[in-house]
C-alpha cells in the first residue's frame, strides 16, 4: 500500500513514520509513505497558494491551480490513486472505512491549510471525503495521519497479531471490553476475578457482557444501532 501526503508542511508528516509499527511496515516495503508540495506547483512568481474568499470571509483559502495541477500530476502517474480529502464538513470517519480502505493499493490524503481548500477541486478531484470529528484544527495533516494509521493497521503484515483486530473496538458497532494485565491486584484494585479461573468461555461471555455495558454508557448510539440490529441480549 502507498500513501501520498498532499500538504503544505511536509515535515509534519515524515516524523510519525520513524518509529513503532508503522516504521518497521515501512522496512518491509509493507507501506509506502510519499509527501508531496502543491507550493512545489504553483505558477504564482511568489510562490503563493492562498488568496481572499470570494464573496467575504474572514482568512484566506488554497487557490485551485496549485492543488489541482498536484492531483493531476499524480494521478497521470498513478490512474489507481484514490483522492481523499480531509475536512470538518464532512461524513466521519469509521473502523468500516478504515477496514475497506485498507484493500487500495495507492491512497492520497489531501490537507487543507488556512480557512480550506477551493470547493471546486474537492468536486473535480476527491474520490470521498472525511472529517474525524466535529472539531476545526489548524490544518489536515492531523486527520490525515490518523486516518492513515487507522487504515495502516488493518493492512495484512502491519500488525504482529492480527487476531487482535478481531476484538477491537468498533467492531460489531461494540466498544473493546476493559483489559488488564499483572499484577493482579494493583494498589487494592483487583482484576475481574473471573479472568483469573481460566475458563475461557466463562471469560468471553463475560467479556461480551462488558462490553454491552461499555457501549450503553459511553456510547449509546452505537448502542441503539445494536439494539436496532438485534445484535444483543437482553438479561
Amino acid at each position: 500500500m502507498k500513501f501520498t501526503f498532499v500538504t503544505l508542511f511536509p515535515n509534519l508528516i515524515k516524523p510519525y513514520f520513524e518509529e513503532s509499527i508503522l516504521k518497521i511496515a515501512l522496512q518491509k516495503n509493507i507501506l509506502q509513505i510519499d509527501t508531496i508540495n502543491p507550493r512545489d506547483f504553483t505558477k504564482d512568481k511568489h510562490k503563493k497558494v492562498d488568496d481572499t474568499l470570494i464573496g467575504g470571509g474572514a482568512g484566506m483559502l488554497m487557490t485551485p491551480q496549485p492543488l489541482n495541477d498536484t492531483l493531476s500530476h499524480i494521478k497521470k502517474k498513478d490512474n489507481s490513486a484514490y483522492i481523499i480529502f480531509l475536512t470538518p464538513s464532512a461524513k466521519l470517519f469509521t473502523q468500516k472505512d478504515a477496514k475497506r480502505l485498507s484493500k487500495k493499493e495507492h491512497i492520497v490524503f489531501v490537507s487543507g491549510r488556512y480557512e480550506g481548500i477551493d470547493e471546486r477541486v474537492i468536486e473535480m478531484h476527491a474520490n470521498e471525503v472525511f472529517s474525524i470529528g466535529d472539531f476545526v484544527l489548524t490544518g489536515g495533516e492531523l486527520p490525515s495521519l490518523v486516518i492513515c494509521d487507522a487504515i495502516s493497521r488493518n493492512i495484512q503484515g502491519v500488525l504482529g497479531n492480527s487476531s487482535s483486530l478481531e476484538v477491537e473496538s468498533f467492531e460489531n458497532h461494540l466498544l473493546e471490553a476493559p483489559s488488564f494485565t499483572k499484577p493482579n491486584i494493583f494498589k487494592k484494585n483487583s482484576v475481574i476475578k473471573e479472568f483469573l479461573k481460566g475458563n475461557h468461555g466463562k471469560i468471553a461471555t463475560l467479556k461480551y457482557d462488558l462490553s454491552l455495558l461499555k457501549t450503553k454508557y459511553h456510547r449509546p448510539d452505537l448502542y441503539k444501532k445494536l439494539k436496532t440490529k438485534g445484535k444483543y441480549h437482553e438479561k
